[in-house]
């Protein structure tokens, strides 16, 4: 009997959040990724590929959600991207696809009606974003107005903490992982000018 309980009790939490999100253009290209489970960069690849070929192709009145073996995908396409979220496979359906318009919900309301360049430009602040509302693939702030203060508040501390003709772009990046920053453009720990004294 304790067994069964115990099962049920690590079932119940797996299918609490989410695995990974992706966001990709009808092209295939990839906007924004996030794993919150911890995967391999194989099984990245892989789970990558499986969107790329499962996703892509469907039609717009087919069914938003492919089970694939320990999880699945539930997406919504929103103009020229897929909003791709890999969930245990005892999660709502519904709260899925609920969770995902909220996030674009609140990308709208940072980047004024969000669209695909605004991911390409601003990819640290549509993490922020992700981050202030999903902690491990969870949501924990689903009032929108709080996100975008929290993210407004964040962007005015950053400012403060500037010197005058510094670039703030490379403190956003601290947080950012090596990938994020090459997605971004910039030389991944290249912090601004450096000055060399001897």
């Amino acid at each position: 009997m304790d067994y069964n309980r115990a099962a049920i009790k690590s079932k119940a939490s797996a299918a609490c959040g989410w695995n990974f999100i992706v966001l990709m253009s009808r092209q295939g290209k990839i906007r924004l990724s996030e794993f919150f489970s911890s995967y391999t960069e194989s099984q990245k690849k892989r789970i990558l590929r499986d969107i790329a070929a499962d996703v892509l192709p469907r039609q717009a009145k087919m069914c938003n959600i492919i089970e694939k073996g320990d999880y699945k995908f539930v997406y919504r396409r929103y103009a020229s991207l897929y909003f791709i979220v890999g969930a245990p496979v005892e999660m709502n359906e519904l709260i899925v696809l609920e969770q995902i318009h909220l996030f674009v919900e609140a990308l709208d309301g940072y980047f004024n009606s969000v669209c695909e360049l605004d991911l390409v430009f601003s990819l640290h602040k549509s993490l922020m974003i992700l981050f202030e509302m999903f902690i491990g693939g969870m949501l924990c702030e689903s009032n929108r107005r709080e996100v975008l203060q929290q993210i407004v508040e964040a962007e005015e501390m950053v400012e403060q903490m500037t010197k005058p003709g510094e670039d703030t772009s490379s403190q956003l990046d601290d947080g950012l992982s090596f990938q994020e920053q090459f997605q971004l453009g910039r030389k991944p720990g290249a912090r601004g000018p450096r000055v060399c004294k001897w």
